[in-house]
C-alpha cells in the first residue's frame, strides 16, 4: 500500500512540474509588452529597455524560466510589476481569504452531499428521492454565476434584501470580521458542488444496495444501520472520493467567477487584476496555486479510496 502511495506522489510531482512549464509558457503568450504596459505608450525606446533589463525580460527563456521555478522551491513567487513588492506579500491576505471561502464550502457541501445521496439511495424510487434528483440535476446544470445572480436578487435586493450584495471590507480588516458578507458567496459554491455529490453518492450506494455481500448481511439478520455502516458505505466511499475530489478542486478554479461576482478580495480577484494589468509574476503564482490545489486534493482523494475501499486494499496489498 504505501508503494502504491508513493508512486501516486511521484506522479503527481511529475504532473505539477508539467504544469509549472505551461504556466510560464502561457504567461509568455499573454499579448503585449509587460514593461511597456507599466510604463505606457508614451514612454520611450530607452525607457522600456531599462525596465525590461530590471524586469529580467530581456534575458534567454530557459534562463527566466529556471530562476522563476528555483524560486519556487525557497518562497520567491517573484516581484509584481503593478506594486514593484513581493508577490507573496500581495497574496498572503488573499489565500487566507480564499482558503476561508473554500473551507467552509467544503466543510459545508461534502457531508451534505453524501448525507442526501445516501438518503436518496435508501428511498429509491419513492417521493424523497424523485425530489432530491430532479432538484440536484436542475441546480448542477445552473453555471454558478447564475446560481451567484439568482442568491443576490433573492437575498440582497428585490426580495428579502437580508444579506450584502458584494463585499465591502475595510483595508486591513479580515473578511471573516463580518460573517454576514460570507454568506452568499459560500452558499453559491455549496450549491454548485453538493448536486454533484449527491447524485455520484446516490448512484454509488444504489449499486452497492444491490451487491451480493449486502444481500447477504441482511439475510444475517444484520440491523439496516449495521449494514449501511459496515458493508455499504466502505464500499461506496472509494469511488465518491474521486468525485469529490474533482469538485473540492473545482472550488479553487471557480472561486475566480465567485470573488468576481461579489467582489470578494481573494486570488481570484487577484487573478483577474493582475490579467488586466498585466502583472505576469502574480498571474503566474494564482495559477500554479490553484493547478496545486487541483493535483494535492486529487493525490488525497486517491490515498482516501485506497484506505477505505476493501477491494484496493486488497489488490495494494497483492
Amino acid at each position: 500500500m504505501t508503494r502504491l502511495i508513493l508512486k501516486r506522489l511521484l506522479v503527481s510531482l511529475v504532473v505539477l512540474w508539467l504544469v509549472t512549464l505551461l504556466v510560464f509558457v502561457a504567461t509568455l503568450l499573454l499579448p503585449g509588452d509587460p514593461a511597456r504596459a507599466i510604463l505606457g505608450q508614451q514612454a520611450t525606446p530607452e525607457r522600456i529597455a531599462a525596465l525590461q533589463h530590471q524586469l529580467h525580460l530581456d534575458e534567454p527563456v530557459w534562463q527566466r524560466y529556471l530562476s522563476w521555478l528555483g524560486g519556487l522551491f525557497t518562497g520567491d513567487l517573484g516581484t509584481s510589476t503593478s506594486t514593484q513588492g513581493p508577490v507573496t506579500t500581495l497574496l498572503a491576505d488573499r489565500v487566507s481569504a480564499s482558503l476561508v471561502l473554500l473551507v467552509l464550502a467544503a466543510v459545508i457541501a461534502t457531508p451534505l452531499g453524501l448525507a442526501l445521496g445516501t438518503w436518496s439511495a435508501m428511498r429509491r424510487g419513492r417521493a424523497g428521492d424523485q425530489v432530491v434528483s430532479g432538484i440536484s440535476l436542475v441546480i448542477a446544470a445552473l453555471p454558478e454565476f447564475v446560481i451567484g445572480v439568482a442568491l443576490i436578487v433573492l437575498f440582497a435586493t428585490t426580495v428579502f434584501r437580508v444579506l450584502p450584495s458584494v463585499t465591502l471590507t475595510p483595508p486591513g480588516e479580515a473578511v471573516w470580521a463580518q460573517p454576514s458578507q460570507l454568506v452568499l458567496p459560500v452558499l453559491t459554491l455549496v450549491l454548485v458542488v453538493t448536486p454533484y455529490i449527491t447524485r455520484m453518492m446516490r448512484a454509488t450506494m444504489n449499486e452497492v444496495l444491490d451487491s451480493g455481500y449486502v444481500e447477504m448481511a441482511r439475510l444475517k439478520g444484520m440491523r439496516e444501520r449495521t449494514v449501511l455502516l459496515r458493508h455499504a458505505l466502505p464500499h461506496a466511499v472509494g469511488p465518491v472520493a474521486q468525485v469529490v475530489a474533482i469538485q473540492l478542486a473545482w472550488l479553487a478554479g471557480g472561486v475566480v467567477v465567485v470573488e468576481f461576482l461579489f467582489r470578494y478580495p481573494g486570488i481570484g480577484q487577484a487573478l483577474i487584476d493582475a490579467v488586466g494589468k498585466r502583472d505576469v509574476a502574480v498571474v503566474q503564482a494564482v495559477t500554479l496555486l490553484i493547478a496545486a490545489v487541483y493535483i494535492v486534493v486529487n493525490l488525497l482523494a486517491d490515498v482516501i479510496g485506497i484506505l477505505a475501499d476493501p477491494k484496493l486494499r486488497t489488490e495494494a496489498v497483492r
